[in-house]
């Protein structure tokens, strides 16, 4: 089986500006490309975007899934931390610039601590940390 590699995520945005301001000023990822349809933002590892909704259409010759009104979750971006301590300082920062309250810190069955937010798209993401043992 051919393996291939994750170079980037793109988030699909009907307000790209909103989402942007988002991404930079509550989550602080730095921004390098910023147009009116699209934004790239500098990070380590994988590339995250977000691409306007008619921008895709008009790059898949008009694709209708791309019209088409979102229902649901599509997407988790899970932010790991270095302590669980880490994930109540971001999860508390996050939400008073302006992220949406899902669930705060917890500590889970599995072995992490984790805390959920939503960006103002309504996509809920995820902040962790691994308990020490």
């Amino acid at each position: 089986m051919r393996k291939v590699n994750l170079e980037g995520l793109t988030l699909l945005a009907d307000d790209v500006a909103r989402l942007a301001r988002f991404y930079h000023e509550v989550l602080g990822f730095a921004i390098v490309v910023e147009e009116a349809h699209y934004v790239e933002f500098s990070n380590s590892g994988v590339r995250l975007a977000i691409c306007s909704k008619p921008l895709m259409a008009e790059n898949t010759n008009g694709h209708f899934s791309f019209s088409e009104q979102r229902s649901g979750q599509a997407a988790e971006l899970n932010f790991q931390c270095d302590s669980p301590d880490e994930v109540y300082t971001l999860y508390d920062e996050f939400i008073s610039k302006g992220a949406m309250d899902i669930m705060k810190p917890q500590v889970k069955s599995w072995g992490h601590t984790t805390a959920f937010f939503a960006d103002p798209e309504g996509n809920i993401h995820s902040l962790f940390a691994i308990n020490p043992a």
